[in-house]
């Protein structure tokens, strides 16, 4: 009997973490580094054998870009943020789309967010 195996692809994995707030890291099997999903090679070991670890989606904004002028596809979105956010018990730095940002008054550095889900845009993420 023939038995096919089918492993889950990283971006299938990721994306179903972040729609339950979650983030999906790995975590190097030889020093216990962590990285982000992309990553193939351990930046501290040089390993490439890594655990998944799926963290909570929570975090603090670190920086950002308010889009007032959209590219083609995104019109409908704007005003919107490019955040990248702090990952709250994690040394990574993620970053995704944030709605509804208008000033640099509607999202100081260090709000405290989350990331609830991901689509055709990428990660989203909202205030906690």
């Amino acid at each position: 009997m023939y038995l096919k195996v089918f492993k889950m692809s990283s971006r299938q994995k990721f994306i179903d973490a972040a729609q339950e707030g979650k983030v999906l890291l790995l975590q190097c099997v030889k020093c216990m580094e962590m990285h982000t999903s992309t990553t193939y090679f351990c930046r501290k070991c040089g390993a490439s054998k890594f655990a998944d670890n799926i963290i909570d989606g929570t975090g603090k904004v670190a920086t950002y870009t308010i889009i007032t002028v959209p590219p083609a596809g995104f019109e409908e979105h704007v005003p919107y943020a490019f955040v990248v956010m702090k990952l709250d018990g994690a040394d990574q730095r993620i970053s995704g789309f944030m709605g509804g940002i208008a000033t640099p008054a509607d999202l100081p550095v260090g709000a405290a967010v989350r990331v609830y889900g991901y689509d055709e845009r990428g990660l989203l993420i909202k205030f906690q």
